[in-house]
């Protein structure tokens, strides 16, 4: 299912390491990858989009072979250390593309540094509404590090491993994220990484569901082309988002794949990278202007276009 593995490369920023992979050549993609996973979650597309573009796949700091220190595991502060890490790199400008928790940090990215971003997509992306999985709520709640800890004992993991990835092999569609799971699950043996994790999902979830959302702010994306990409099987995050992302933000192109869950990048390589390189292909990167973004923020919501929700494709 996945291409090679590619070389990982390290940089030091603010005194932690930055693990990432950069491949291909032409126009930049910054990847951002989801909770409790890493730059891998991409190798099925990263060949295919590297034959076109100039392929960035980081590991979010607490996550994969980047540094898990205490730190500000904000959406704001991983956008920030983004900027940092294109920055070093000597990259100007990104179409940024986030899956999951890494859609929330490219929605915030597209906010903060709009100068910096040419393309927005959403790949089941958080953010677009409260709905989460109970299982990421979890996270946040007290005993999920110790009980993390039991679970996670060498013969229990593998135990735990096993069985999610034979539910996985089921033509079941509710399991077939499991396997991707697993992976997640096994991450959560180092105490750093679960730390880390919970620091992130507390920024963003609680209780009730997800906190931190798009929807205040998704006015400002008219000034800049944005794609949404969703399985429609995904258990994690609900579809429907993508109808909330059309409401919120009517010039998006909203694609649902059919036979996908929340993995449509894993499950649908071939047409994932065609729906981006399509995407891309017939938009014009945006321009930041100043006078046009103090305008919106003036304007606020009574400037929102009045345009019809783009037709979800597939849905």
């Amino acid at each position: 299912m996945t291409g090679h593995q590619h070389e990982v490369q390290y940089l030091t920023v603010h005194g932690h390491r930055r693990a990432y992979v950069k491949v291909g050549q032409g126009p930049v993609l910054l990847l951002l990858h989801g909770l409790g996973c890493d730059h891998t979650t991409w190798e099925p597309v990263i060949d295919t989009l590297a034959r076109r573009y100039t392929v960035i796949a980081p590991d979010l700091l607490g996550h994969g072979r980047s540094a898990k220190p205490r730190a500000d595991y904000s959406v704001g502060g991983y956008a920030n250390g983004m900027r940092d890490l294109l920055t070093v790199l000597g990259v100007d400008k990104v179409t940024v593309v986030g899956h999951s928790f890494g859609g929330g940090v490219a929605m915030q990215f597209a906010y903060q540094f709009p100068e910096r971003t040419e393309r927005l997509v959403l790949v089941g992306s958080g953010g677009l509404g409260p709905e989460v999985s109970p299982a990421i709520r979890a996270v946040t709640t007290p005993g999920f590090h110790q009980l993390m800890g039991l679970l996670t004992l060498p013969g229990v993991r593998h135990l735990g491993k096993a069985g999610m990835r034979a539910l996985a092999a089921t033509p079941w569609k509710h399991t077939r994220d499991l396997d991707e799971v697993a992976e997640i699950f096994d991450s959560f043996k180092d105490p750093y990484a679960r730390a880390a994790i919970r620091h992130v999902v507390s920024a963003v979830v609680d209780w009730r569901g997800q906190i931190v959302t798009m929807a205040d702010r998704a006015y400002l994306t008219q000034e800049m082309p944005m794609a949404v990409v969703w399985g429609r099987d995904d258990t994690v995050i609900p579809v429907r988002h993508a109808n909330n992302a059309a409401r919120l933000a009517p010039n998006a192109r909203i694609e649902v794949i059919p036979n996908a869950g929340h993995f449509p990048h894993k499950d649908h390589p071939h047409r994932f990278a065609k729906i981006l390189h399509e995407f891309i292909r017939s938009t014009e990167p945006a321009t930041y202007s100043r006078a046009r973004f103090r305008a919106l923020l003036k304007a606020g919501h009574t400037e929102r276009p009045i345009a019809t929700v783009s037709r979800i494709k597939g849905a």
